[in-house]
């Protein structure tokens, strides 16, 4: 964190000769054992100076209360002995006594004895002197870490809305990836943005639904709804993980993502979350539609790489405690305190709310850390990291959950200023420290027991208890839902998924493994026939199906040496020509007298 720099002072001479005799007489009486003060200034200084050398100095040292003990250590932590008042609220959430109002100490304390102001008139005492700092270094500790602060337990008395995440994202990411693989997601060609109905799809299958409960195609336009969360991050998370990929209007299923309908989903979730770090599908700022000037002109061209700001967050995530509950904005006090500070935007005069020149983002207090770096990381965290299930949430609606925003010109008709106001605490769990490498392999919170399955003759398969959502997706993709805990094999579903290069025989290895009894033969006879049938037809080529003018043309281009190769009678006046060989079959048929218009 870049701090304000103040001109270093050299001895403690020089700094007692900048002070007033107002301030220095004050002073010697609060020493300890102090006697009446001399009246000349002259020598005020000189009894001062001798109090700041050997034990007395660790006296006065001694003297100094908890909080003024911090900021001389703080400051003696930075190369030229600075006391940086922003940095060390933040810090600690308080202040030496006499720093509460402008920042400077306007009576003596004993603090006086340590911070001197730089110039003699208009300046606050905020610097150690080096000599000074170098017999402080001698015995004074450097100051505390930055840390985290993290609770066990929620507070009882917050209205709060509390979903851990870990089993659900599990869940939701096998069940998008089918939605996928069903060609049910939509998303537009030039920002692969999921449109509405696809919104709705996603957020039908994911478990407990989106955060809030809304409807794209019912929301009046003058009504600002939250807005799916969840259901616009998942679309856009399997595109950057390159597990789905856009083919016409929909997404379809890469390579990987059916490789990961099999795979651990917990290993997956890693590989996205990392993948999603660098990725450049989405500027997750965007998302804060209320601030103007991002995609535009001078505001795009300084916005910074949201590479490096996921970076920053991600790497001051994993220094929170697993398993325990973190309020944000101590998260974003620790992330400036620490060093893990960005950047959203170069120029914030070039953001705005309503008009670019009166809501310039670049008035004082208009671009604080919570207003731009600070709804950066709540939608970071709220919309990716909790929906891959990282961290668990506990939050309200955003209206009027963060009005830090609104003496800013252009708010008066926003009830908040971002969707993820609403976040307040969250909780990094086990698949979390899994995700940002803090942990080695994924140790589950609950750990998913193996569901007893009992398979019947008749194609019905019972649970006799909830099944994980790994096992539930599996079994849906041979069998559909009849009632609660019953599912029968169904023929369009194990062709479909074999067409798709699922493997039956692991399927019929998921039902052994989970029946005590041996697979009914009906079971066994099914998927072999399904195995059989799914793999009767195969797809040589696509072909163009062209219809002729009369019969004596189709039997004429069948015929002749130049275009038999090319093409096939597919009826009486119709031939089918791969597409492979369209080209030359028109070149073909062209010397032959006859032509058909473009495709």
């Amino acid at each position: 964190m870049a701090r304000a720099l103040s001109p270093p002072l050299i001895t403690v001479h020089e700094a007692l000769e900048l002070a007033s005799a107002h301030l220095l007489r004050p002073m010697l009486g609060l020493a300890p054992g102090a006697a009446p003060p001399p009246r000349r200034k002259a020598d005020m200084i000189a009894e001062i100076e001798g109090l700041l050398r050997g034990d007395s100095l660790r006296r006065l040292w001694e003297a100094l209360d908890e909080t003024q003990q911090l900021a001389v250590r703080e400051a003696l932590d930075t190369p030229v002995g600075f006391f940086d008042r922003h940095h060390f609220e933040l810090k600690y959430g308080r202040v030496p006594a006499g720093f509460e109002d402008d920042g400077g100490l306007s009576t003596a304390t004993l603090l006086h004895f340590f911070l001197y102001a730089p110039r003699r008139h208009g300046f606050a005492p905020t610097i150690v002197p080096l000599e000074l700092a170098q017999r402080l270094r001698s015995f004074v500790p450097p100051p505390p870490p930055a840390e985290v602060l993290a609770a066990e337990e929620l507070p009882e008395a917050a209205p709060l809305t509390r979903r851990d995440m870990e089993r659900p994202a599990q869940h939701d990411l096998l069940a998008v990836l089918r939605l996928v693989e069903a060609g049910r997601v939509e998303v537009s060609a030039s920002t692969r943005r999921p449109g509405a109905a696809a919104k709705e799809r996603v957020a039908a299958v994911l478990a407990d639904g989106d955060y809030f409960p809304w409807r794209a195609s019912r929301a009046p336009r003058r009504v600002r709804e939250i807005g799916p969360i969840r259901a616009f991050a998942w679309p856009c998370l399997v595109q950057a993980a390159r597990l789905a990929e856009l083919r016409g209007s929909k997404l379809a299923l890469t390579k990987s993502g059916r490789a990961a309908l099999h795979a651990p989903a917990a290993k997956t979730l890693r590989a996205v979350w990392k993948r999603w770090l660098g990725n450049k599908l989405l500027d997750e700022f965007n998302r804060v539609d209320a601030i103007k000037g991002q995609t535009r002109g001078n505001g795009r061209r300084t916005m910074t790489a949201p590479s490096g700001r996921r970076s920053a967050v991600a790497d001051a995530l994993s220094r929170c405690p697993v398993g325990r509950w973190v309020r944000f904005n101590d998260f974003g006090r620790f992330m400036q305190v620490a060093g893990f500070d960005f950047a959203v935007n170069r120029d914030p005069w070039n953001l705005y709310l309503a008009e670019p020149e009166h809501g310039s983002l670049g008035y004082d207090g208009s671009h604080d850390w919570a207003i731009i770096e600070g709804r950066y990381a709540l939608c970071l965290l709220f919309e990716y990291a909790a929906t891959l299930g990282l961290i668990d949430v506990a939050y309200t609606e955003p209206h009027g959950a963060r009005p830090d925003y609104t003496h800013m010109w252009g708010s008066e008709d926003l009830r908040y200023l971002s969707r993820y106001d609403g976040l307040h605490y969250f909780r990094l769990n086990p698949l979390g420290a899994y995700c940002l490498g803090i942990a080695e392999a994924y140790e589950a919170s609950t750990p998913s027991s193996r569901a007893a399955l009992t398979v019947y003759p008749d194609l019905s398969i019972h649970a006799d208890a909830e099944l994980s959502p790994e096992e539930r997706t599996l079994l849906e993709t041979y069998a559909a839902a009849e009632a609660d805990g019953v599912w029968r094999l169904d023929r369009d579903r194990a062709l479909a998924a074999i067409e798709h290069g699922h493997d039956p025989d692991e399927f019929r290895e998921f039902l052994a493994a989970r029946d005590d009894q041996p697979l009914p033969e009906t079971v066994e006879g099914f998927l072999a026939a399904a195995k059989r049938g799914a793999r009767a037809l195969k797809i040589r080529h696509t072909a163009l199906l062209i219809d002729c003018a009369d019969a004596e043309i189709a039997a004429k281009l069948t015929t002749d040496k130049r275009t038999a190769k090319l093409c096939l009678r597919a009826g009486e006046r119709v031939l089918a020509v791969p597409t492979a060989s369209e080209a030359a079959f028109r070149k073909a048929a062209r010397a032959m007298g006859y032509g058909m218009p473009p495709r």
